[in-house]
């Protein structure tokens, strides 16, 4: 069973465009946009009045004033005047949202060519309006002060995870035990971060410094670091969708399944380390793509934190819960494992505006599998997954991407 032996026709990802991340003064939210939007276009091949409809991923939440977005696209030229355009917001999903609504389009007939927008311009806000927007995809804390903001909830998280688990990771070089496992997932993006050129963090850290409590790299909110948390970002990424090829600048890579699924919202009903709705998206999406994580060549996951990349390991099924840990230890999600996770640097060296982040994940993988990802490349990647998230594991999205 594939995507299009379930619904009788491909989508495939016909062209893409990213721009860098990071604190980007000289951009505008609508430059970006446009950016990427015009490199995608051009990439596919088509010209703008081919496209039928536009989705813009975008969370926002009061980082911006400008809270109706979904024309800015237009800019880009005359023929997209009367394009259907949405904006979607799904937290840190907002993107991988933008994502499925177009494949769903596509899936309708209501639309041959889609274009889908990820952008996110946060650092021209404050730290305190920028943690308070943050919190708002808290059900308990939305409106609320609060000191360490979203890292204290994955503080929460972690706290948790190493109560119920923590006795149980050990071994040579992880004497810390959690403390030191989600060093290494530290160091291991900042290291993938530098073949990046996407990437807002150019820096190789290593683990020592990672593992270590420093000035330069405090505790924010126990047992995470600074070095355990994604950092505010600006940024865009676009993808055009379609039903065939479209004569573009690369081979064009079809979605062979995807999968979607939200928790409930307050704390209290969800189990803070199982992750629940996490895997049963993955579930629905490997389903429908027919094959299992053995069939994957690599993944890019949501570390905005990277406790986050270690319950991941065990959501996806690459280990049994508990055992995230032997993912790292093993060496399995490393460039050279079996499953490397995150070769873009993920959240926490690429960086995580938060709307771009997933049409970000899909154009990586995009790359990866037509041999165009440049340093980041990985030899012979044939098939891929991409997992985005909004909130503390509420909304989450999985796609499965094979080359053609």
């Amino acid at each position: 069973m594939s995507l299009k032996d379930q619904f009788g026709k491909d989508i495939l990802l016909t062209g893409w465009g990213h721009s860098k991340f990071g604190k980007l003064t000289d951009d505008t939210l609508e430059s970006l946009i446009v950016q990427v939007a015009s490199e995608a276009i051009k990439n596919s091949g088509l010209d703008p009045k081919d496209i039928d409809e536009i989705y813009l991923g975008q969370f926002n939440s009061g980082m911006q004033p400008l809270g109706f977005t979904s024309s800015l696209a237009l800019e880009l030229s005359a023929d997209l005047a009367n394009v259907p355009a949405t904006r979607t917001e799904n937290a840190c999903a907002s993107g991988s949202a933008a994502f499925q609504q177009g494949v769903k389009a596509v899936l309708a007939g209501t639309a041959r060519n889609v274009l889908v927008i990820g952008a996110e311009k946060m650092t021209d806000a404050g730290a305190d309006v920028v943690g308070a927007a943050l919190l708002g995809a808290s059900y308990e804390m939305a409106g609320k002060a609060s000191s360490t903001g979203f890292t204290g909830l994955f503080a929460e998280v972690a706290k948790h995870y190493g109560k119920r688990y923590g006795a149980g990771i050990s071994g040579p070089g992880f004497e810390n035990g959690l403390g030191d496992v989600l060093g290494s997932i530290a160091a291991k993006n900042h290291r993938n971060g530098m073949d990046n050129p996407y990437a807002q963090m150019h820096r190789d850290f290593g683990e020592e410094f990672c593992r270590t409590i420093s000035e330069k790299n405090p505790m924010v909110a126990e047992p995470l670091r600074r070095t355990d948390c994604s950092p505010v970002s600006d940024g865009a990424a676009a993808v055009v969708l379609s039903t065939s090829a479209t004569g573009g600048a690369t081979a064009p890579v079809r979605l062979a399944g995807f999968g979607h699924a939200n928790d409930f919202f307050p704390a209290e009903k969800r189990d803070p380390t199982e992750f629940a709705a996490t895997r049963a998206s993955w579930e629905r999406a490997l389903g429908m793509a027919g094959v299992g994580l053995e069939g994957l060549d690599f993944a890019e996951v949501h570390d905005c934190f990277t406790i986050a990349e270690l319950i991941m390991y065990e959501a996806m099924g690459l280990t049994p819960r508990g055992e995230g840990a032997r993912a790292v230890q093993e060496g399995w999600v490393y460039k050279d494992g079996k499953l490397p996770i995150n070769v873009s640097g993920g959240l926490k060296a690429k960086g995580h505006p938060v709307g771009a982040t997933g049409v970000s994940q899909h154009v990586i993988a995009a790359m990866q599998l037509t041999g165009t990802a440049g340093d980041m490349q990985l030899p012979n990647a044939r098939r891929g997954a991409v997992q985005n998230m909004g909130g503390v594991g509420i909304a989450n999205y999985v796609s499965v991407l094979e080359a053609v």
